[in-house]
């Protein structure tokens, strides 16, 4: 299938210019363009109930859109351009090699940590196959169950989603038992999601299992961030929990315009490509 450049709305990728103070980051009250981001997410809020989420599921899962390397997907970023972001201009897969050097030198040696840094937001290529921008940008949050306080834009953000006026899916727990674990529950649809089914699907996936739960759940900030839905949670996602926090702050806090030499590096990182997800990928 071929594939044409988009512009790609991300509200959780448009407050991270490095003059801010961390204070300053996503701030969704006084931030410029904040009619778009609200928009965003409302249209989000409002479209994502949980038979849309087992649709898209479905539908991405049959893994036929394209075979691509890790390498191939990143590039493949650059046709993303992000007009959320006021102040720096610059391709996803920059980010990815910022946030992967970030982590690089925090922890120096974790290769593996490395590599999830690098490719976190590669499920974002959904957006080049016409999947709309609230089901693949933005933050994340369970469905089936009645929203958190500490989802973005809260819940008058959902007045118009079906699910809300669904007995079966409005109160807390909703369809879910308490403390049921999150691997148990169905979250909202983007590129968390995406890329966490992608690499299950892969022939090999050496990645432990704290940078999966890093991919499957760094945009999950009514959880992380929110400290919500700790209802659902099991002890495994609590112990895994403060993982997924060690990979914000390098994912959240590391665009600036400093731009590391890519070229220069990125033999490192096929080298932990091959040894953590080589080959083609089925996306």
């Amino acid at each position: 299938m071929e594939t044409v450049p988009v512009l790609i709305l991300d509200p959780s990728d448009k407050y991270r210019p490095d003059h801010k103070d961390e204070q300053q980051f996503r701030n969704y009250e006084n931030a410029i363009n904040i009619d778009r981001v609200k928009k965003t997410y409302y249209d989000m809020h409002t479209y994502q109930t949980y038979h849309f989420v087992q649709d898209r599921t479905q539908h991405w899962t049959k893994f036929n859109h394209t075979e691509l390397t890790v390498m191939e997907a990143l590039e493949k970023l650059n046709a993303l351009v992000d007009e959320s972001d006021p102040d720096i201009d610059l391709p996803n897969s920059v980010h990815a090699f910022q946030t992967a050097e970030r982590v690089r030198a925090a922890h120096p040696d974790l290769d593996w940590f490395h590599l999830v840094g690098l490719i976190h937001d590669l499920g974002k290529v959904m957006a080049l196959y016409g999947e709309p921008q609230y089901a693949v940008v933005g933050d994340t949050f369970p469905v089936g169950c009645k929203p958190s306080d500490s989802i973005v834009f809260g819940q008058k953000s959902f007045k118009g989603n079906p699910d809300v006026d669904n007995p079966n899916y409005s109160s807390q727990l909703g369809i879910y038992e308490e403390h049921c674990g999150l691997d148990n529950v169905i979250m909202s649809w983007g590129h968390d999601e995406y890329l966490y089914r992608v690499l299950m699907n892969h022939s090999v996936c050496n990645l432990p299992e704290e940078g999966l739960y890093m991919i499957r759940y760094h945009s999950f900030y009514p959880w992380h961030t929110g400290d919500g839905y700790d209802y659902l949670c099991s002890n495994k996602d609590r112990e895994m929990l403060s993982w997924v926090r060690e990979f914000n702050k390098f994912d959240l806090y590391s665009k600036s315009e400093v731009v590391p030499d890519m070229e220069a590096i990125k033999a490192y990182y096929q080298s932990l490509v091959e040894k953590y997800i080589p080959g083609k990928i089925s996306w």
